[in-house]
């Protein structure tokens, strides 16, 4: 299990891919090898997921690794990674790479395809919640221990995702 993976059960997942998007992605995988998204947050372009050839994106300790999206035809997953401040506004949502007409950034492999990749979205049930970012506030109130302050200390499982390593390449 990657250790940067943002998923804690196996039947739940923080992105899913619509057959057009996963179509396009075998299609690209042909031409430019195995693949990466990167989601940026920024303006403009920066707000739509970015695909690269896998590598060609230098992540790092400001990145989320949210999935290893698995696509029928395409040999190994295509890691969906994030940047964590953007991650941290949309981690209560469950994001659908999908694919419309038009010309995105010049950077990401569809942009000469006359498409561009898009994300659609929709609030996380309760339940997938729990899953993925683990326990509310509410949940753990009576279970956590307070300092004489009235902090309470996080424990490692509050965090949903581990960031990138560092820098280097996806």
């Amino acid at each position: 299990m990657n250790p940067h993976l943002c998923q804690s059960d196996p039947g739940v997942s923080r992105i899913a891919l619509t057959p057009l998007a996963a179509g396009l992605l075998r299609r690209l995988r042909d031409r430019h090898g195995p693949l990466m998204f990167h989601q940026s947050g920024g303006c403009c372009d920066g707000s739509s997921p970015m695909c690269y050839p896998r590598g060609e994106f230098r992540t790092g300790g400001s990145d989320v690794l949210l999935a290893e999206l698995v696509v029928d035809g395409v040999p190994e997953t295509v890691g969906f990674w994030m940047a964590a401040e953007q991650f941290e506004r949309w981690r209560h949502t469950h994001l659908t790479v999908d694919v419309v007409p038009g010309r995105g950034s010049g950077f990401s492999l569809e942009a000469p395809e006359g498409v561009r990749f898009l994300i659609r979205s929709r609030l996380l049930t309760d339940a997938e919640a729990r899953l993925l970012n683990g326990p509310t506030e509410a949940d753990t109130r009576d279970t956590r221990q307070a300092d004489g302050a009235g902090h309470v200390a996080a424990s490692a499982s509050d965090s949903a995702c581990r960031r990138s390593g560092g820098p280097g390449r996806a």
